[in-house]
């Protein structure tokens, strides 16, 4: 039975309705894509550090908005398994934030085009991708690899704030790079789908979970893990050897090795859940290791980074510690 709370919406732009519009966002994930653009940013040769800021602020932004933007097509499913959310309470409109998050969108991909102007392009096609993402979500074969694709282009278009397309084509460490974005996030949506196996079922979202069940989505999760990790361990391996790595790179190996830990616990932990509310210690660990995982990456293409880094996934720890609802990542 659908928990629906009805209630007068907030005035747009008040304090209550700003407040209820960054619950919609999830702060703690605004790292997902927030590491995604420092990720591709690590790329390029030379860049100033307010234009690093810009793009940066793009890229951990663009989640929220994009998350946002999708949960106004979603809420059917969402005010079963999340009744917590402002919007599926009815306390801010669908309108209101389809009109805040179309905004802010146009906003994160203008300061990607500016440096770049095939960005515009391909700001338009993610943003289209992420108004068509529930339709998509209905499909078992699609939900994953179709959200996947979304971010792996904002690693593109960070990547191309500095650097020209052409530049991409036989550049193997961009590409590993691309991959670990690509498996990394589509195995953080298909165990995300654990939490909401009852939701969609009632609401007719045929996700892989809902269609296979929870042991063959299990094993699915796995293959996508590993394919991340082979994948970012392609990164390091490909100009350096495997042996010498500790040496050559020893805080990025350290953090590739604790990014893997993370991931196989959490292709552990997927085995083990019996029912939605036993989810979100392997959701937190798929999201744990996406963010330690491409870490490594940019502290092996940009060693001094690595403070900001660490400052950077501490709060992401706060941010996850403070999360309104325990059981929801």
């Amino acid at each position: 039975m659908k928990t629906v709370i009805t209630s007068k919406h907030h005035k747009t732009f008040s304090i209550e309705f700003v407040k209820d519009y960054l619950i919609t966002m999830r702060p703690y994930l605004l790292f997902v894509s927030g590491v995604t653009g420092i990720c591709g940013m690590s790329f390029v040769d030379e860049l100033p550090i307010s234009k690093s800021i810009l793009i940066f602020l793009a890229s951990f932004l663009s989640y929220g908005f994009g998350q946002a933007l999708t949960d106004v097509f979603q809420t059917d499913t969402d005010s079963i398994s999340s009744p917590y959310r402002p919007l599926t309470q009815g306390i801010v409109s669908k309108s209101q934030v389809f009109s805040i998050s179309i905004i802010g969108l146009i906003l994160c991909i203008s300061i990607f085009s500016i440096y770049n102007p095939i960005n515009l392009l391909l700001g338009i096609v993610s943003g289209l991708g992420l108004a068509t993402y529930t339709y998509f979500k209905r499909k078992f074969w699609a939900g994953p690899f179709y959200n996947a694709w979304i971010v792996g282009v904002l690693f593109l278009m960070a990547f191309l704030c500095g650097s020209e397309l052409e530049l991409i084509t036989g550049n193997h460490k961009l590409v590993y790079s691309l991959s670990a974005v690509y498996w990394g996030y589509a195995n953080f949506v298909l165990v995300g789908y654990f939490k909401d196996v009852e939701a969609d079922r009632e609401t007719g979202y045929n996700t892989f979970l809902v269609v296979f069940g929870r042991r063959m989505s299990s094993i699915a999760s796995n293959i996508f893990g590993v394919l991340t990790v082979i994948s970012t361990i392609s990164v390091f391996t490909y100009s350096n050897s495997l042996d010498k790595l500790l040496e050559q790179l020893p805080y990025a190996t350290i953090i590739l090795a604790i990014g893997i830990v993370a991931m196989f616990l959490c292709q552990a932990f997927v085995h083990l859940i019996k029912n939605d509310d036993g989810s979100s210690k392997a959701i937190s660990l798929s999201v744990h290791a996406y963010i330690l995982l491409l870490t490594s990456i940019i502290v092996s293409n940009k060693g001094e980074w690595i403070i900001p880094m660490i400052i950077f996934y501490v709060f992401f720890n706060l941010t996850m510690i403070f999360r309104p609802a325990k059981n929801q990542i």
